[in-house]
């Protein structure tokens, strides 16, 4: 995983990426059809009324590697939204991620397993942004720019994850990882994400984890057409929420087009519900880790060639405190990222 700092203008973050990718000789595969070259630029009009800042660390990405804006923004805008013929990226979009929220003993804590085929693993980026005229925030993503997951200097923890859409059914607007970025750099609560969030276009089907430091947490379960709260589950003196790679209410199931092909997410759901009051308690950090890593349940144990965990985070949304294991969290261990708490300190 690669750990890498940007701060200031928008357009200078975007053009050092765009030459890190110059020396590292990385090509984009911008293999568009009709239907996506249109709902990119459809998408871009959007992303730039509403986040015009992104927009131009794109377009110093795309001006310093030599492509083009609008096809290098479309291909970005279609990710974890309808990348579905791209026989040299991913033929068919599989995520299988598991995230959650929850407030116990006066402390706010994320998880998550974020679950991909293995070709993304060695790409995945932590990075720390400090951009001008808006939140600092750490951002993990398998992409770049945008991102599955992050948390904020608020403490405010906004994470996605991808439920199967209909073709037909998509629509321009901002792509899931693009909300994740949007609502880290732009919003300072729950309450405020959810207000910009509500605003938003959105392209095709997914779920919107929204946490803070003050135990505020919901899930927001995402379609083109509408957008329901969903909120956490008040047991065992706390409260947590969970979202997996299905819509868990009755109201929106029938937009899920997945039919059950999505990777154990209702074992997943139900492992993370169920322990909660068993299991989560004493050292809520080892805790968290020990979920994460299945020795409570199914979470990671896929037994496929080409799907398994890339990463697992846990967040201590007061502090600022992130631990990271970089892999499958049965093999590797969750290390200490203090980057975003020792900026804030620092001021």
């Amino acid at each position: 995983m690669y750990h890498l700092r940007l701060k200031g203008d928008h357009y200078q973050m975007g053009v050092k990426r765009g030459k890190i990718f110059q020396k590292s000789s990385i090509t984009f595969p911008l293999h568009l059809d009709n239907f996506q070259l249109e709902h990119g630029r459809k998408s871009e009009q959007i992303l730039k009324d509403f986040f015009p800042e992104v927009c131009e660390e794109i377009r110093g990405v795309s001006d310093t590697v030599g492509v083009s804006y609008l096809s290098f923004v479309s291909w970005m805008l279609c990710m974890g939204c309808c990348m579905y013929n791209l026989e040299d990226n991913i033929p068919v979009e599989i995520r299988g991620c598991t995230a959650f929220a929850y407030f116990k003993n006066n402390s706010v804590i994320y998880g998550r397993n974020n679950d991909l085929p293995p070709f993304l693993k060695n790409g995945s980026k932590s990075e720390i942004y400090s951009p001008s005229n808006g939140n600092r925030f750490n951002i993990t993503t398998s992409s770049f720019i945008n991102g599955e997951e992050g948390v904020n200097e608020y403490g405010l923890a906004v994470a996605m994850t991808f439920v199967m859409t209909n073709l037909e059914n998509i629509q321009a607007g901002f792509n899931s990882c693009f909300i994740v970025r949007y609502l880290l750099e732009k919003a300072n609560s729950t309450e405020n994400a959810l207000f910009l969030l509500m605003k938003l276009p959105i392209a095709s089907n997914c779920n919107i984890l929204i946490a803070d430091k003050n135990g505020e947490m919901l899930v927001v379960e995402c379609t083109p057409y509408e957008k329901r709260i969903r909120e956490a589950v008040s047991m065992d003196n706390g409260k947590i929420v969970c979202t997996v790679n299905s819509f868990t209410s009755d109201e929106m199931k029938r937009h899920d087009a997945a039919k059950g092909n999505d990777y154990h997410s209702a074992k997943r759901y139900h492992t993370v519900m169920e322990n909660f009051s068993t299991h989560i308690k004493g050292n809520l950090i080892e805790a968290t880790e020990q979920l994460l890593r299945g020795n409570y349940g199914f979470m990671c144990q896929y037994d496929e060639p080409d799907f398994e965990t890339v990463w697992s985070s846990v967040f201590d949304l007061k502090n600022l405190m992130i631990y990271r294991a970089e892999g499958d969290p049965r093999k590797k261990k969750f290390v200490v990222d203090s980057r975003l708490h020792d900026i804030v300190q620092r001021k």
